[in-house]
């Protein structure tokens, strides 16, 4: 058994979800004279690859603490939606189940491919990654409860669609490109598909169903799409932590893991060593009509 990295890096210019507090990181001795390095960090839970908790909307909800090992590993659908859906669009579970098999109790795993436009990517654009990104409505939020899903990972900033948050009111230009897109495509404002009622809801109607999901997941993810494989979530064993840092990694038979490796030869690399693929980007600026 071999295993596949799935989280982005990590380090002070991973940006957090927009408002919440960055890495800071500072020595408070170093080896000369206290003989050794040691460093203080200052973080939110929502930065870089994280898993959020009940606990972050569900006041009764588990902490961190509280997941089960076999909650945070267990066999998983990764599901690529990068050739259908762009800026501001929205994803439904007829998309996944189009491309994928997903089981009750599964992990889900969302490629949308915004994960090419992270910190740590050549096509990096630190708005796009957050803000712009792709989202579902109830109904897909109503199928992840029919398939009692496990939990949810999506390779960009947050499971919700940007404009069902409070990003809306925080970014008016990108609320106005939205919802012109959204006239345009669905025919209705962004007030009248996403109403007060559905704010937020992959958060506030998920996490009371035990649903949670984990947000900026990246690494070597472009090696598994379309497919079933055992997925995990690390995070601390954090209690009363209402979200947490962790590592996220796919498990993959020897055999399979040599063909990975040399597809991932054939691919680009980050600087950090993760990669790949440009057509991804491609694809979505198509769709986006991206410049």
């Amino acid at each position: 058994m071999k295993i596949l990295d799935l989280t982005i890096p990590l380090g002070i210019g991973t940006p957090p979800w927009p408002t919440y507090e960055p890495l800071q990181v500072k020595y408070f001795k170093r080896l000369a004279p206290n003989g050794a390095n040691g460093q203080l960090l200052t973080h939110s839970n929502h930065l870089g690859t994280h898993l959020d908790g009940e606990i972050h909307f569900f006041t009764p909800g588990k902490d961190i603490a509280e997941l089960e090992m076999d909650f945070l590993v267990h066999d998983a659908a990764v599901v690529d939606l990068s050739d259908v859906c762009g800026n501001y669009d929205v994803y439904t579970s007829e998309m996944v189940e189009e491309r994928v098999e997903v089981k009750e109790g599964d992990i889900l795993v969302i490629h949308t491919g915004f994960h090419h436009f992270g910190w740590d990517m050549p096509t990096a654009d630190e708005i796009r990654y957050m803000v712009v990104h792709p989202g579902p409505d109830r109904e897909f939020a109503e199928w992840a409860k029919e398939k009692k899903l496990r939990w949810i990972g999506v390779d960009c900033g947050s499971a919700d669609h940007p404009m069902n948050t409070i990003i809306r009111d925080w970014m008016p230009r990108q609320a106005r490109s939205a919802e012109k897109h959204f006239q345009e495509k669905y025919g209705v404002s962004l007030a009248e598909f996403f109403t007060d009622d559905k704010y937020q809801l992959m958060h506030i109607e998920m996490f009371p169903h035990g649903i949670i999901h984990a947000e900026c997941l990246g690494g070597d993810i472009d090696l598994i799409l379309n497919r079933r494989v055992t997925v995990g979530f690390f995070p601390w064993r954090f209690v009363d932590g209402e979200s947490s840092i962790g590592r996220c990694v796919a498990f993959v038979e020897d055999g399979e893991y040599e063909k990975l490796v040399a597809r991932k030869a054939e691919l680009p690399t980050t600087r950090f060593g993760d990669c790949y693929d440009p057509e991804h980007v491609e694809r979505i600026n198509q769709l986006s009509k991206y410049r």
